[in-house]
């Protein structure tokens, strides 16, 4: 790889680690609904490092509409390849499993 490709390379490293640091700012929180199962954590979601990745029109509006909260999310649609499950299926991203629970819903620290 010549000069120039490792320069751009390590660039695009550093942009990506970047913003993942800056994650947390743009995180969307799944409130639980009252009288709902309280026990399980809410599901964040990092919205920033999706952002980083994919257009805005990857997701907005055919699978989410552009405010939040506006597009109710259940475990049933995304186990059912709607919502997260579009691209949360094992081929585009890691597949949703009670293996992976805490990728979403990580308790507060």
């Amino acid at each position: 790889m010549t000069r120039k490709g490792l320069l751009l390379l390590g660039l695009l490293l550093a942009a990506a680690w970047a913003g993942s640091l800056l994650a947390a700012d743009g995180d969307v929180v799944f409130q639980r609904q009252e009288g709902k199962e309280q026990s399980t954590p809410p599901a964040v979601f990092p919205h920033w490092s999706h952002r980083i990745r994919y257009s805005c029109y990857a997701c907005h509006p055919a699978i989410f509409e552009m405010k939040a909260a506006a597009t109710a999310t259940t475990m049933d649609d995304i186990m059912a390849g709607k919502s997260c499950g579009v691209c949360h299926n094992g081929k585009t991203a890691w597949a949703v499993s009670f293996e992976t629970c805490t990728r979403c819903h990580a308790a507060k620290q």
